[in-house]
């Protein structure tokens, strides 16, 4: 099977993080992006050298899929770790395995710690929890690798406390730029939905209490959804069984022709049949299809089941941004709900690197009235934003000239270079939180940037990297920058190094003023 370049990159990046030393290392791939290829190639790498090789997941239908896959992409089979079924004996290199059944004393307890090689683990943003933690400390000494769609944890243990580092990751708006996965329209339903009551629990809202705050609006809902996707191909998520029921007959009565599937029905992968051939055009669960199913038809999916946690939330999502022929996007239904905390999740938050674009998204979208493409909004929100930076650093530079520090403040330099990925850094990893090596603080002392305002080894590891490759690229130093934009040169991150040396000797030639006809505003260099 060719891979993708995505893919073959993937591969590649997670060989050489375990040839690096990190043994726990994370691959981050959009749902629909092909996860389980990537993975199964990796395995398939493993087997090679002779290993043995563990896939873990929590549900059965995950395990079955990276069994199918696997075969089908590399030709190897697989034993199993599930219920009645045991891998011991068998000659297949490799196992996937239940975690459920894997965290049994009795069970664990038959393997040596040395038994496995490498373990992957489907869905890794689980793998924080005690029973993933039984089996991975159990097996200490694998190789390590974490499949997700998004790195985030609704309770906040953020999984860079167990992985050493990200391997890869590819994002959601590439993946749609680079036409693998479908554009999302986002429309907001001006239909208020209050929170306010509703309790929390493990980080994000209980589930009892949010069937009770939306019943009174499952009319209303429905009438919304006739009026704006009666045409759709549509999966509703659903915060409890009974309301995803009730929401069923609703529907109905409407005119959609609406199933409903749970972890009870007896008959499920009957209908999730017959709404993959089209006998149903609404499907309404209770988050049972949030992984291990794919129906690249749906192109409407409605969230009725508010979430603070963006994998969650990302896996909803997931299940409509497949292709598919005719398909020309995913719409996404939006609803206002009214909460007095502002951490919820809108579809801003699948594509927006920051906060704060993702609020300025959510307010453009809100006040549209149609739906927007999100990569549009993105795109002019992120200007906007970048904007109002630009306006509060004029005011900061203004300070500091007045100040006539020697050293470059750091925004200064990451809003001069336009470096999104630095302004937005957070640390993940264990070692990215750490204090800023004494080293790291010398080095960039010396190149120019303040060190103080950098709070953490992460961000001084990427600032210091970002100076040497622009450095091999000769491009304007830190030290440069504050020079000239202290004068009143903009954007003197993108000049070359050339172009500063010349305009800095110009200047020391006039006495360190500007040379006359030299208008900093509007000067820009040449080539």
């Amino acid at each position: 099977m060719e891979l993708r370049d995505y893919q073959q990159e993937a591969r590649v990046s997670i060989q050489d993080e375990w040839a690096d030393g990190k043994k726990k290392t994370l691959l981050v791939l959009p749902t629909g992006c092909g996860k389980t290829i990537v993975f199964s190639k990796v395995i398939e790498d493993r087997v090679r050298k002779g290993e043995r090789v563990l896939v873990l997941a929590h549900r059965g239908e995950l395990l079955d899929q990276a069994a199918d896959k696997l075969e089908k992409s590399t030709g190897l089979k697989c034993a199993t770790e599930k219920a009645q079924d045991t891998s011991l004996g068998s000659f297949y290199r490799v196992v996937v395995g239940s975690v459920q059944t894997l965290m049994r004393e009795k069970r664990l307890s038959k393997f040596d710690p040395d038994f496995f090689d490498t373990i992957i683990i489907d869905e890794a943003h689980h793998c924080i929890s005690d029973s993933y933690q039984r089996v991975l400390n159990h097996f200490k000494d694998a190789h390590v690798l974490g499949v997700t769609a998004t790195p985030d944890r609704g309770d906040m243990k953020n999984l860079g406390s167990y992985f050493e580092s990200l391997a890869y990751e590819y994002t959601l708006p590439k993946a749609i730029k680079s036409g693998y996965l479908s554009p999302i329209k986002a429309l907001t339903i001006p239909l208020e939905l209050d929170l306010t009551k509703v309790g929390q629990q493990a980080g994000d809202f209980k589930t009892s209490d949010l069937g009770s705050a939306l019943d009174p609006f499952l009319e209303s809902i429905a009438d919304e959804m006739v009026k704006n996707a009666s045409d759709r191909k549509i999966v509703v998520f659903l915060p409890l069984v009974k309301t995803s029921q009730k929401f069923t007959e609703i529907l109905n009565q409407k005119g959609f022709k609406a199933a409903e599937v749970n972890g009870e029905s007896e008959n499920r992968a009957e209908i999730l049949e017959d709404f993959d051939k089209g006998l149903y055009n609404v499907l309404c669960n209770s988050m049972l299809l949030t992984e291990g199913w794919d129906c690249p038809s749906v192109d409407c999916i409605v969230v009725l089941r508010p979430t603070k946690v963006r994998s969650l939330y990302s896996q909803m999502v997931g299940r409509g941004t497949r292709l598919f022929p005719g398909k020309n996007e995913l719409l996404l239904l939006d609803f206002l709900w009214h909460t007095d905390r502002h951490e919820l999740c809108h579809p801003a938050h699948l594509i927006a690197e920051s906060d704060e674009v993702a609020n300025a998204m959510t307010k453009q979208i809100e006040e549209a009235g149609i739906p927007l493409d999100l990569e549009v909004v993105e795109q002019t929100s992120e200007e906007e934003v970048i904007a109002q930076r630009e306006e509060a650093l004029a005011k900061q530079l203004q300070e500091m000239k007045r100040r006539k520090r020697r050293l470059v403040d750091p925004l200064q330099f990451e809003m001069s270079i336009q470096a999104e990925d630095l302004v937005n850094y957070k640390p993940s990893f264990g070692w990215e939180m750490e204090p800023p090596s004494e080293s790291q603080v010398n080095k960039l002392e010396k190149l120019g940037i303040h060190p103080e305002s950098i709070d953490n080894a992460g961000k001084a590891t990427k600032m210091l990297d970002k100076i040497e490759k622009r450095r091999e690229q000769g491009l304007t130093t830190p030290k440069q920058i504050r020079f000239l934009e202290q004068r009143g040169f903009n954007h003197v991150g993108n000049w070359s190094f050339e172009n500063g040396k010349k305009m800095i000797d110009r200047i020391a030639a006039n006495g360190w003023r500007l040379p006359q006809g030299v208008n900093p505003k509007e000067y820009k260099p040449e080539g």
